[in-house]
């Protein structure tokens, strides 16, 4: 931020949608505190934040269009413990969730790259993943630069706090696949037994 100022600080967090262990949660208070000594302006951070968002949020959403149905469903007939009907259940959840999916999930850690692969396999109308994609971002990219401009000097104190929530998201992500694995694998094992 200090040597590309406001751009650099969006193109952190387009880095971090496309490599999420980079942490937005650390870069946005680091903008905002950027802002609060006058590095930056308070409305530039604001703006280059969410058009980084945006941006890294439209490759992915673009290789999931390039990837398409035909080549997932194919992808997923390859891979062990998936099976197409899996697919075909996601697919029915994301035509009646996608658009809660793609305004909640930039605001959720790890979710808000994800969630831009499906929106472009589904093949989500590119205007309103963008709408969607803009008003969550902002609203996420907001909260953490007011407060790391709030917090000036101190802005390192909203790093234990995202980090919390980043941990318990992956926690729960972790736990929800492994009680997905082994509910599979006992599927699997009762159909062998079956036969």
């Amino acid at each position: 931020m200090e040597l590309l100022g406001a751009p650099g600080a969006g193109l952190a967090v387009a880095a971090e949608n496309l490599f999420p262990p980079i942490p937005s949660e650390v870069i946005l208070p680091l903008a905002g505190f950027a802002a609060s000594r006058g590095e930056i302006s308070l409305g530039a951070a604001l703006l280059w934040t969410t058009l980084g968002s945006i941006i890294g949020a439209l490759l992915l959403y673009f290789i999931g269009r390039a990837v398409g149905r035909r080549r997932m469903y194919a992808l997923v007939a390859k891979m062990p413990l998936v099976t197409t009907t899996d697919l075909e259940r996601s697919e029915e959840w994301f035509s009646r969730h996608g658009a809660k999916a793609v305004f909640l999930g930039r605001m959720v850690p790890l979710v808000r790259s994800l969630v831009s692969v499906p929106a472009g396999v589904e093949a989500m109308p590119p205007g309103r993943f963008l709408l969607l994609t803009a008003a969550g971002s902002a609203l996420w990219n907001s909260a953490f630069v007011l407060a790391g401009y709030g917090l000036g000097e101190n802005w390192g104190a909203v790093e234990p706090y995202a980090d919390v929530l980043q941990k318990l998201v992956i926690v729960v992500g972790a736990v929800a696949v492994t009680l997905f694995v082994v509910r599979r694998v006992r599927s699997l094992r009762a159909r062998r037994v079956g036969s």
